[in-house]
């Protein structure tokens, strides 16, 4: 497994650039120097700031960790073998020397997988661990406790109306692509089939296509799971999966764009028939959708006729925008709803995490988003550090709008399957047409209402109604750099940043944009 981790552009911590290595003179001594021990501080001395971090070392290397964070004064918090590294507390001036021992290969916050009503706890610096959205959310409850009510598959069906729908739809001939950090095949996982694996572990082959992260095993679960005490919305769909996401989360919009652009020129493949595509992936990035690759990507797959359902973001009312790209507006941008423990909606709110974006673009539903209990991916990133989230049972429960954007992408691939002649303006304009207003909610947070599946099916398009969506078409001929926002991938000791992909190759939008448009761009 190569080195990957991500950093935000100029942050800093403790005064150090985070992300870069100590100067080399100095790496020999540093690292004896916290093997053989550091003399901790004494009672006198004030108590030093501490930081929450992860630690990996190089895949084969003998390095003891837990040794090594405890000479720095630190705690180990977790192991997690699946990146043979250990979650810790360790003092704020020690990152730097932490980072400057060989056969360390990487030092990262150890993000808040949170966005609730608590306060994000913060050291002087933001903690956030890789661009992707999945990243930022409740997995297991750190914050908010038993308030929450476990929201499992046969309580959503029958939240969402799915379980009515079913007697018209199960999904059934819809492939709906899946573009996360893979899929483990646990008891219980519905129909999946394999495409790319375009994530940093695509090298390592027991890692090929698999989800070491967590992520996308819950998410194709609440899609399509058959077992297990997990009933997917669309049971009779299948997962089309598409790897970007590493084990640690880690993956650059260059992954995610070449990701899209292999599901629309394979879309049709013999044996495939992918109209939904579900992403649960966004930035802070705040370029003009127009000109922004990754929006451009996707609005692309949108006018090759795939559903493209993308999470809002988990920012909450903090930031006056979704997330890119959901900010495209022909897109399904998604946000969460809190059902409170109930079957109906009238007394839903919207999920405090969700994003509320702005006056201009807002998202266009909700669906169901706090504490999800889904399939279960033993061992991965997310199980080992939140083993809070886990059910006895091989389930996982987890809260954000990317859980909600599985569950609008499970609805589409029922309206498909109802009218297989639906465009995705079709699609999107049913959705919405026949969501639920909340009453309890912000008019502006909850876009057109609470997703109901069975009104979704059960309804068609009125004959001479014109569904399309008119607004001004993207070019995605801006910046890649500033698609990724604020967030960088750092592989291999190379930090991903200007107008190059994972390759190292230099980025020409327009070039580009017009082989995504034509298909050729694979």
């Amino acid at each position: 497994m190569g080195r990957t981790s991500t950093t935000g552009a100029g942050r800093t911590a403790a005064g150090v650039s985070w992300g870069r290595r100590s100067a080399i003179a100095t790496v020999v001594a540093v690292a004896i120097a916290l093997v053989g021990g550091v003399a901790p501080a004494t009672a006198s001395e004030p108590a030093e700031e501490t930081v929450e971090v992860i630690v990996r070392r190089t895949p084969g290397s003998a390095l003891d960790l837990d040794r090594l964070v405890e000479a720095t004064g630190g705690e180990v918090r977790q192991d997690l073998g699946i990146i043979e590294g250990v979650a810790a507390e360790v003092p704020a001036s020690a990152v730097a020397e932490l980072e400057a021992v060989p056969d360390v290969v990487e030092v990262t916050p150890d993000a808040e997988l949170t966005l609730d009503a608590g306060p994000r706890r913060t050291t002087g610096w933001e903690r956030r661990s890789t661009a992707l959205d999945f990243v930022e959310e409740d997995f297991g409850r750190r914050h908010g406790g038993s308030s929450f009510a476990d929201l499992t598959t046969d309580h959503l069906a029958r939240v969402t109306g799915a379980d009515r729908a079913w007697r018209w739809a199960t999904g059934r001939g819809i492939d709906v692509a899946l573009i996360d950090s893979g899929v483990v095949p646990v008891p219980g996982m519905g129909a999946v089939v394999n495409g790319p694996d375009l994530s940093f572990d695509s090298q390592n082959p027991d890692l090929l296509h698999l989800d070491a992260y967590g992520h996308g095993t819950h998410l194709a679960g609440l899609i399509n799971g058959d077992g297990q005490g997990v009933h997917g919305l669309a049971p009779d769909a299948r997962v089309l999966n598409v790897k970007v996401g590493a084990a640690n989360g880690a993956v650059d919009v260059s992954q995610v764009i070449a990701a899209i652009d292999w599901v629309v020129q394979h879309k049709d493949d013999p044996g495939l028939n992918v109209r939904v595509l579900a992403l649960a992936f966004g930035t802070d990035g705040v370029q003009d959708h127009r000109l922004d690759p990754l929006s451009y990507a996707v609005e692309v797959a949108w006018h090759h006729g795939i559903v493209v359902v993308v999470a809002g973001g988990n920012r909450g009312a903090s930031v006056p925008i979704l997330n890119n790209p959901a900010t495209n507006p022909f897109v399904i941008a998604v946000g969460a709803s809190e059902p409170h423990g109930t079957y109906t909606t009238g007394d839903d709110t919207v999920a405090e995490f969700s994003n509320r974006g702005s006056a201009s673009r807002g998202v266009d539903l909700v669906a169901p988003g706090r504490s999800l209990v889904s399939l279960r991916a033993p061992g991965s990133f997310i199980d080992e550090l939140h083993p809070e989230g886990r059910f006895d049972d091989g389930r996982f429960r987890g809260s954000g709008t990317s859980q909600a954007t599985a569950v609008v992408a499970a609805a589409a691939a029922l309206v498909l399957e109802a009218n297989p002649h639906y465009t995705p303006d079709d699609v999107k304009w049913v959705l919405t047409r026949t969501a639920k207003r909340l009453p309890l909610a912000d008019r502006h947070a909850q876009g057109a209402g609470a997703l109901d599946i069975h009104r979704a099916v059960r309804t068609r398009v009125p004959a001479g109604v014109d569904t399309t969506q008119r607004w001004e078409r993207g070019t995605g001929t801006g910046s890649l750099d500033a698609a990724r926002g604020t967030y960088r991938v750092e592989h291999d000791g190379v930090v991903l940043d200007g107008e190059r992909d994972i390759f190292g190759t230099p980025w020409d939008g327009v070039s580009w944009s017009d082989a995504a448009w034509s298909g050729v761009s694979w």
